[in-house]
């Protein structure tokens, strides 16, 4: 059912309020086509309708319905190939030394819009083979804990099952990684108990400050942030910033930047990537 100007406002100016998702103009099919179904599914006779329902709704389950239905859940193995190079000849190694340094016991990661879970497992697997390889002396993968949180109920769901299909699996899984960590029961992928157990899923509105989640020593809020408004990424990234321990390594997506909306972290390239570290 087509929407009507007035009725793209009233639910553009709904998701907003509810997850600070900017829907613009000219994404108007996108909006119609992602919630012309639930609006069905929910018996409303149009989009008026549908939205001062999900208003009355106290529960905020279609609220709910209609922030996941709006989610962009596009995810894969080890997404964007420098990051990772960066993270294993880089920021694992100084987040190693900083915790012989700091005689810490342990190092905290967080992913924010971890979505169906491949980013937060990737960096498990990543960590595994280096302490197995020898690249990474002197600790333990008990050491290491993702904390990975995302909006959406149902991709958290999905996540937490570590099974993931073929299609998933093709997308960015390598066959040394697919061998060693994954087990298969006909067209569906096993994820091994040993990378699963470091990943702890949590459902969390980045609306919301992040200082109940605790600190973190790294934090990865990638191809999120593009989706909100200026204000709002000032906002985000200061209160990341907060959270972080020093020496406080933050990545954000390949196409995302810190530059006009935070001073507090210095930008340091290497190997064709870019990561940020806490002033």
């Amino acid at each position: 059912m087509p929407i009507s100007t007035d009725e793209f406002n009233l639910l553009r100016d709904f998701i907003i309020k509810h997850s600070e998702i900017e829907v613009k103009p000219e994404k108007t099919y996108l909006l119609e086509s992602r919630l012309s179904r639930l609006m069905v599914e929910l018996g409303a006779a149009n989009f008026t309708e549908f939205y001062h329902n999900a208003t009355k709704d106290v529960s905020g389950k279609i609220r709910d319905k209609i922030i996941d239905a709006m989610t962009t859940n596009e995810t894969y193995w080890f997404r964007d190939s420098k990051p990772w190079t960066l993270m294993e000849n880089s920021i694992f190694p100084k987040l190693v030394d900083s915790m012989r340094e700091h005689r810490k016991q342990k190092i905290r990661i967080w992913c924010a819009a971890s979505s169906t879970g491949q980013e937060p497992y990737s960096i498990i697997m990543l960590l595994d083979d280096m302490i197995s390889s020898g690249k990474l002396k002197g600790v333990t993968l008990e050491q290491f804990s993702v904390l990975a949180t995302d909006i959406s109920p149902s991709v958290l769901f999905l996540a937490n099952a570590g099974r993931y299909n073929q299609l998933a699996m093709s997308r960015g899984m390598s066959d040394k990684y697919k061998a060693k960590y994954f087990k298969q029961a006909g067209k569906i992928w096993l994820l091994d108990d040993k990378i699963k157990n470091r990943v702890t899923f949590k459902k969390f509105n980045l609306q919301d400050h992040p200082r109940n989640l605790g600190n973190f020593d790294f934090v990865l809020c990638r191809n999120v942030a593009i989706y909100f408004s200026d204000k709002f990424k000032r906002e985000l990234f200061s209160r990341i910033h907060n959270i972080l321990e020093p020496p406080g390594f933050f990545l954000l997506g390949s196409s995302e930047s810190l530059v006009g909306y935070s001073t507090s972290f210095d930008m340091v390239e290497q190997q064709n990537a870019i990561y940020y570290k806490k002033k």
